[in-house]
């Protein structure tokens, strides 16, 4: 017997299930559906990506809805249109034997008015993301009143992409008597609030501990240094010759540019990230399902919708802002049971948060060293071994044997196999002989100067200041920016007309002086060397304001944030509402001045709130 049988789903609801291949429920729903099937109640469910969130609260849904009503009966709300399609689609395979029941997905980036048509049509269930769908309420163009569900998948996410005002205005538009349905990976405080706010005494299920990360996933950190992170990326990638992979950066901007070097080096990757066009993103997914991008580069925005199965490896290039965002990350792999790898290259600076990592997955990291280029070389040897050794023989090819035979009968057999297997090797070789030991030169690292220690705070002069549009924040930004650093990690930032001075900790000297060795901006070459005169030594750690300052920065580095965010998902909250219709791109500003002004615009904020 399936054992879906016994949860109590009806018999249309099993024979989909009993296409899609389905025989085991997973544990969130085993725990999720028979609560739902049997009660009309709210329910939080928490559970990691991955886990078959979807069916938990797809199959009973579905099997509530009265199909001879063709009113809106639910809604279901998802942070990004790639997760909102996903849930759509996954909703129409479950419900394909329920005649008369109508799935519509809402989502920026389309037509609103032809949502609006399918809408009107009769929708029983709505898929939306929070800001189309508050477009829709605001023009009239859907009624949820009356609606009986409501299901909030990826709650966390949401929130955390700023949608909070979004989901209390819908909500409020919504019965009080309705069942609301929670499924989220963590619960901040936000998410806690909604439930609060919007739920009665709802039943609680969660699926390992919370905010914990799946089991079936392991993780991993190379430790490197800064100017050494893409090229520990490719031998990662080459020492993994089966690697199918989800590659995350912090921007758009960082995305871009890794997967275009990727392409360069001759791999199979493609971009994925808020400044592509619908179309765009839905053809590197198609690409990417289909297998022929084997490296996926990606926002952690644009990366919400991505279920795809089979993912071996996801790679962290660079931590995200917020360290809770690494449990979406790692969730992409080790899917549906299976065994997956998340790995995360950091810098010495940066290890720090590993061990948060690990406090909040409750899972412990293995630190490895990146391989070398011999250990590289061998491994594709046998790969490429194996490879010949496994592959079909066509016989469309025995009309040629006999001409191949004779190109090869002076050769031997040890011969024969020697260049064949050169014929690919040889390019992996004639690379990494050339090439330095990444872990080597971690082991070796250079102090500039000799006597810089970590813990000391360092002085740098840099030949540019104000009137090259610099002040001290944007300086501090774009220094941050270029390092690869964290907020606090610059400090003590001192602008004058055409030079400035700011501070690092001794760990970073190296970096600093590296990165900005052949450093250009805007074809002007940018020159940074250590101060000579340093009087500008760390004090209680955070510069020349202590706390306030620290406030300030924290402040300013959230609603830069914030920003990204919105920016990445730019078709959804205010952009809809404000222009209506289809959804229409940013303005031209530069990417730089686009980043800078969230974060003069919260320092004001910040000096306003200390004056009142």
């Amino acid at each position: 017997m399936n054992k879906f049988e016994q949860l109590g789903l009806n018999a249309a609801l099993l024979q989909a299930i009993g296409d899609m291949g389905f025989e085991t429920p997973s544990e969130v729903q085993e725990k999720a559906i028979p609560v739902l099937l049997e009660q009309e109640t709210d329910l939080v469910a928490l559970a990691q990506t991955g886990t078959g969130k979807t069916a938990a609260f797809g199959f009973p849904l579905l099997q509530k809805i009265d199909v001879e009503d063709r009113s809106t009966q639910a809604l279901i709300l998802s942070p990004t249109r790639e997760l909102c399609l996903q849930i759509t689609n996954e909703l129409k395979q479950y419900s394909k034997y329920i005649k008369g029941l109508h799935v519509v997905a809402v989502y920026g980036g389309a037509s609103i008015t032809e949502q609006a048509r399918e809408v009107k049509r009769g929708a029983q269930v709505i898929v939306a993301t929070p800001g189309r769908m508050q477009d829709m309420i605001n023009r009239g163009f859907v009624n949820i009143k009356n609606i009986a569900y409501c299901i909030l998948d990826e709650a966390d996410e949401m929130l955390n992409m700023g949608f909070y005002d979004d989901i209390c205005s819908i909500l409020s538009d919504t019965p009080d008597d309705k069942s609301t349905w929670l499924f989220s990976a963590t619960m901040p405080a936000e998410v806690a609030r909604i439930a609060k706010k919007f739920m009665a005494d709802p039943v609680e299920i969660t699926v390992g501990a919370k905010n914990s990360g799946t089991a079936t996933v392991s993780h991993e950190f190379y430790v490197v240094n800064a100017r050494d992170r893409y090229e520990a990326l490719k031998r990662l990638a080459d020492a993994n010759p089966d690697i199918f992979s989800v590659i995350f950066c912090r921007t758009k901007r960082d995305t871009q540019a890794v997967a275009e070097k990727l392409i360069e080096d001759g791999y199979n990757a493609a971009a994925l990230h808020g400044d592509l066009s619908q179309a765009q993103r839905d053809s590197v997914m198609k690409s990417f399902r289909g297998r022929q991008i084997q490296m996926l580069v990606a926002t952690d925005v644009a990366a919400r919708g991505i279920d795809v199965d089979n993912v071996t490896h996801v790679i962290n290039y660079q931590l995200p802002d917020e360290i809770e965002t690494y449990n979406h990350r790692s969730g992409r792999t080790g899917r549906a049971g299976k065994l997956g790898t998340s790995i995360v290259i950091v810098t010495k600076s940066e290890v720090r948060k590993i061990h948060t990592i690990e406090k909040i997955i409750k899972q412990k990291f293995e630190e490895k060293t990146i391989p070398s280029g011999i250990e590289i070389c061998e491994i594709q040897l046998l790969h490429l071994a194996n490879k010949i050794h496994d592959t079909e023989i066509d016989h469309e090819i025995d009309n040629y044997l006999p001409a191949i035979y004779q190109v090869f009968e002076n050769l031997s057999k040890e011969d024969l196999i020697r260049k064949m297997v050169s014929v690919e090797f040889n390019r992996f070789l004639n690379y990494y002989k050339k090439k330095k030991d990444l872990s080597n030169e971690r082991s070796s690292e250079r102090s500039s100067g000799g006597s810089i220690k970590a813990g000391d705070a360092v002085r740098y002069f840099i030949n540019i200041g104000t009137r090259d549009d610099f002040d001290w924040m944007k300086l501090k930004d774009f220094l941050r920016e270029a390092l690869d650093l964290g907020r606090d990690d610059v400090f003590k930032v001192d602008v004058k007309e055409g030079f400035s001075f700011f501070n690092t900790d001794g760990e970073h000297a190296e970096r600093v002086m590296d990165i900005f060795s052949n450093f250009q901006l805007e074809g002007r070459k940018i020159n940074v060397e250590i101060s000579k005169n340093d009087n500008g030594g760390r004090k209680s750690g955070r510069g020349d304001f202590g706390g306030k300052r620290e406030r300030r920065d924290r402040f300013a580095d959230h609603s830069e944030r914030r920003s990204e965010r919105r920016s990445e998902g730019r078709f959804e909250p205010r952009g809809e509402r404000r222009g209506g219709g289809e959804a229409r791109p940013l303005g031209r500003r530069s990417d730089a001045s686009r980043d800078r002004q969230p974060a003069n615009k919260a320092f004001e904020a910040a000096k306003r709130r200390r004056k009142s």
